[in-house]
């Protein structure tokens, strides 16, 4: 129960899960882009092809090498997507080799 000398100034929840298992490739930005939800927000995630790169290192700088590298990683992507998620919200969050 709220008593009105309380403050209502509570931290938001910062817990962002991933049930959404699309993913996509992005030529423009040479990442891959995946989703987020806390809540009803959706929030975009782009992992860079240099991060994909040090899960995968002999994988090529294709669409095709950079999906797999993330599907093999996905889980670990994901959490290093949490933490980052965590510090801030934004519109879209670019994950890159300095985050892994």
């Amino acid at each position: 129960m709220w008593l009105p000398w309380e403050s209502q100034d509570k931290p938001a929840n910062m817990a962002i899960s991933f049930p959404n298992r699309s993913r996509s490739y992005d030529a423009t930005r040479r990442a891959v882009h995946f989703w987020g939800h806390d809540r009803s927000i959706e929030s975009s995630f782009y992992v860079t092809a240099e991060a994909l790169g040090q899960f995968q290192p002999n994988a090529r700088p294709d669409a095709d090498d950079l999906l797999r590298a993330f599907d093999s990683n996905r889980d670990r992507i994901y959490a290093i997507a949490a933490k980052v998620y965590a510090r801030g919200r934004r519109g879209s969050y670019d994950l890159n080799i300095a985050d892994f």
